[in-house]
């Protein structure tokens, strides 16, 4: 039986306050892990994510041939590196609905070579690879879809790279980038890599963890702007030995928003003023929406201030933390509009048409575009039914909506299949009620 009930309820909670300590980001995670064992020598990975995502990842390196084990310490893992050659060359991955998993997989393995079928769950099945199997087909991989052009499930074969100059479009995903970057050192034995990026590059602070991983591993990127990338051959990943993994800065955003509605203060330790992580930047946002906001070096704390403004900004470069601002948006003294989150439409599910069906259930006002969403808050928040979509960030950003603060009192709200947040943080619940007074 599962741990997980069909659904939780959440009574009106008054006040919010303490000290949650993060999971590990699920962004570093994934990424540590694949680095971990393309590189030279053993790293030891601390404070790794356990989550769904952290888990079929852990199971496809098993499957290629990686060595790991888990240590004695919680969410420790110790993984022999191959030198950047997977001794299994044949393998059917199941990869659930991590996009962390299959896209840098797919380029690590179109590059090395073999016999490869990298699937998911069905909705993994919707969400576009097309984008960085056309610019690692065009370099000479053979890769190919098993259902529907541009889509998982895909075959990779053994390809001959023919080219060292590759283009990638970026406005649809970041990760095609993270995974040409991270697959690169694999190409450059001979000669130097270089990558194109053809349009906008959305998400540029996830790209910004790749370079910093792949820097901490021993390999540096050259970038002219963010339309150019070149790694110079001879380059490859060295382990670092010891590698502890940040908190998860996008799930913090989940406690400081309670802060910033509920009074607080809510400090997470895990994250802090030096974070590698882009999503950190939600905190400029509470503060600009009128949080009372500190940093140290391995924390933030925050409290709410007299009112939350409502805002009309730019999300490009968090769009998964952009979801907890539409939260926030319910509180606010006015109208908020979210604007170039066009990449929501192509997560776990379409967040966008997702946001807009469940805050409406809160009463409020909601108007979505193709890259957009405006909330227009009432002055009540209405008692509601969540369905989550089998999207982790849905459950944990409408958890908020139980909160009273900013004039306004919480409402009663039932989150159907929680389980969904097993995706990135199993113990969300849990933690969240640890807050609650």
């Amino acid at each position: 039986m599962s741990r997980y009930p069909k659904y939780v309820d959440l009574l009106p909670v008054a006040n919010v306050s303490g000290v949650i300590r993060l999971p590990g980001s699920k962004s570093i995670s994934n990424r540590t892990l694949l680095l971990s064992a393309l590189a030279d020598g053993e790293t030891v990975v601390r404070d790794l994510l356990s989550s769904d995502d952290t888990s079929v990842m852990l199971d496809a390196l098993q499957a290629l041939g990686v060595q790991w084990k888990q240590t004695g310490n919680a969410n420790e893992y110790i993984v022999r590196g191959t030198r950047g050659d997977l001794p299994v060359k044949k393998a059917d991955l199941f990869l659930g609905n991590a996009g962390t998993a299959i896209r840098p997989l797919t380029a690590a393995l179109a590059v090395l070579g073999g016999d490869f079928l990298l699937r998911g769950i069905p909705r993994m099945h919707e969400r576009p690879i097309g984008d960085l199997v056309d610019a690692l087909n065009a370099s000479g991989a053979q890769i190919e879809y098993v259902e529907n052009p541009g889509y998982p499930p895909i075959r990779i074969h053994e390809g001959r790279f023919n080219s060292h100059e590759l283009r990638v479009r970026g406005n649809v995903s970041s990760q095609f980038l993270t995974a040409l970057l991270m697959a690169a050192p694999l190409m450059a034995r001979t000669d130097d890599v270089t990558i194109h990026v053809i349009g906008e590059l959305i998400s540029k602070p996830y790209i910004e963890i790749t370079l910093n991983l792949m820097r901490t591993f021993g390999v540096v990127v050259e970038r002219d702007g963010w339309n150019t990338f070149v790694l110079r051959k001879g380059q490859t990943y060295r382990s670092p030995g010891i590698l502890h993994v940040e908190g998860d800065a996008s799930s913090a955003s989940y406690f400081l928003a309670a802060a910033a509605i509920s009074g607080g203060p809510v400090r997470v330790e895990g994250i802090g003023r030096n974070s590698i992580q882009g999503d950190v930047r939600f905190v400029d946002v509470l503060a600009k929406m009128g949080a009372n906001v500190e940093y140290g070096d391995n924390y933030i704390e925050v409290k709410s201030g007299n009112v939350l403004k409502g805002i009309d900004q730019d999300f490009n470069l968090i769009p998964d933390a952009a979801m907890t601002v539409a939260m926030l948006a319910v509180y606010a003294d006015g109208p908020s509009v979210l604007r170039n989150i066009g990449s929501w439409r192509v997560k776990e599910t379409d967040r966008i048409a997702a946001m807009a069906t469940e805050l409406a259930k809160l009463g409020v006002g909601v108007e979505a575009g193709d890259d957009w969403l405006k909330i227009v808050p009432s002055d009540t928040i209405a008692d509601a039914e969540i369905d989550t979509y089998d999207d982790h960030r849905m459950a944990m950003c409408f958890s908020l909506a139980c909160l009273s603060g900013q004039g306004k009192q919480g409402a009663r709200i039932r989150i159907n299949d929680p389980k969904c947040v097993a995706k990135t943080f199993p113990e969300y619940f849990q933690a969240f009620a640890t807050l609650c007074t």
